[in-house]
């Protein structure tokens, strides 16, 4: 029997408990997440926990055995994870919106979709895009990657670099967006197994935040692709083909993300308030009213997160929305960690305290596709023509 019809004639397993596991999860994700950051080492031991808990193909189609989990319910488990070590909510925030997105995803057989969702469910297995290169930048401002997929007798030959490899040292699967080596080249990506040949990971990600993401570079030397592993590649200029349920899901999850890391900051300030008490006040912190200034005005930054969250997750905001949610959690989120901060002074820059290690995940915020300039500029021009075509 192959793996589809397997996987259709199972019965999808049932939702976990989320409420009476995620906080567990958290507190084990929380307590190993210094030692990660200093170590710069990748958490393994957080997937294996994930996949015990069924949680790696929460939003993998229910007819392919994944559970089939909408957003609000992914949000939730993102935010826990997120709360505990944001390296491994980052890395499953791209487990779960390629997962959510198999259905409309172009150029994917049905066999394929089976196999990936299969080897998650069964050996934990996760998957990620490899797309940024050294010279191209991110993919999303345009150009020709450099990674090159040749034809061989058997299928395909890759060879290229790839950096911000996110996951890199635990992934099953690598999409890697290369071009043909055509006269007329063809763009898209071509689906990697980890045990595949050709290819090797150079241990460059030395980063100031997420330093547990394990984004190093990923090298592929006549890297051998079976030919039903090209995943359609199209001609260059070929109009892009965008799902906007995988929009709305990547602008909420990954804003998620750094909302979470500014929520633990600031009951790490919270908690810092309420127990410094200098010899010359007599009493903590917290009695003053500067300090309920300041963690009122992390609250207030925090709620609106909490609102555009929800909102988006629930449908109650468009797709085309998407974007600005992302900027303003993402900005909100930095906003709140800086308070706390400067209201902190040397504590809260200490190596020996958690809040710098919260401020610098969640400066990585503003690195995700889509850029603020991008959004915002976006949101402007859209402004624009709508008030033009009013006055039409």
């Amino acid at each position: 029997m192959s793996v589809l019809a397997a996987a259709r004639r199972a019965p999808a397993a049932a939702l976990p408990d989320l409420d009476a596991i995620l906080p567990g999860l958290t507190a084990r994700f929380a307590a190993g997440a210094d030692q990660h950051d200093r170590d710069s080492s990748f958490p393994f031991e957080n997937f294996a926990a994930l996949h015990e808990a069924g949680l790696l193909a929460l939003t993998a189609p229910r007819d392919l055995g994944g559970l089939g989990a909408d957003l609000p319910t992914a949000l939730k488990v993102i935010r826990a994870t997120a709360r505990g070590e944001p390296a491994t909510a980052l890395v499953l925030v791209m487990q779960y919106l390629f997962h959510g997105s198999l259905d409309g995803r172009a150029g994917w057989p049905d066999h394929l979709k089976a196999l990936v969702v299969d080897d998650a469910i069964r050996n934990g297995g996760l998957i990620n895009a490899l797309r940024v290169e050294p010279d191209l930048g991110t993919p999303a401002r345009g150009g020709l990657p450099a990674t090159i997929a040749r034809r061989t007798d058997e299928g395909w030959s890759l060879s290229g670099r790839k950096i911000y490899s996110t996951g890199s040292p635990a992934l099953t699967w690598m999409v890697v967006w290369a071009r043909t080596d055509e006269a007329e080249p063809r763009v898209g990506g071509w689906l990697v197994h980890r045990d595949t040949p050709g290819w090797r990971i150079e241990e460059t990600w030395d980063h100031t935040g997420l330093r547990a993401s394990g984004s190093h570079d990923v090298v592929f030397e006549d890297a051998p692709v079976p030919e039903d592993r090209a995943l359609s590649p199209q001609p260059l200029g070929a109009p892009p083909q965008i799902d906007q349920k995988f929009a709305i899901w990547s602008s909420v999850l990954t804003s998620a993300i750094y909302d979470s890391v500014a929520r633990a900051g600031r009951d790490w300030f919270v908690e810092w308030t309420l127990d410094r008490k200098p010899a010359n006040l007599g009493a903590s912190l917290s009695t003053l009213p500067r300090f309920q200034e300041f963690v009122g005005t992390i609250d207030s930054l925090l709620l609106q997160n909490k609102v555009l969250l929800d909102s988006a997750a629930e449908g109650r905001l468009g797709a085309s929305e998407g974007g600005l949610v992302k900027h303003v959690v993402t900005e909100n989120s930095i906003a709140a960690v800086e308070k706390a901060i400067a209201a902190s002074g040397n504590p809260g820059l200490s190596r020996h305290n958690a809040l710098q290690r919260h401020y610098r995940d969640v400066l990585c915020g503003r690195i995700h596709t889509p850029q603020s300039d991008v959004i915002l500029t976006g949101a402007g021009k859209s402004a624009f023509a709508a008030a033009t075509a009013a006055r039409a």
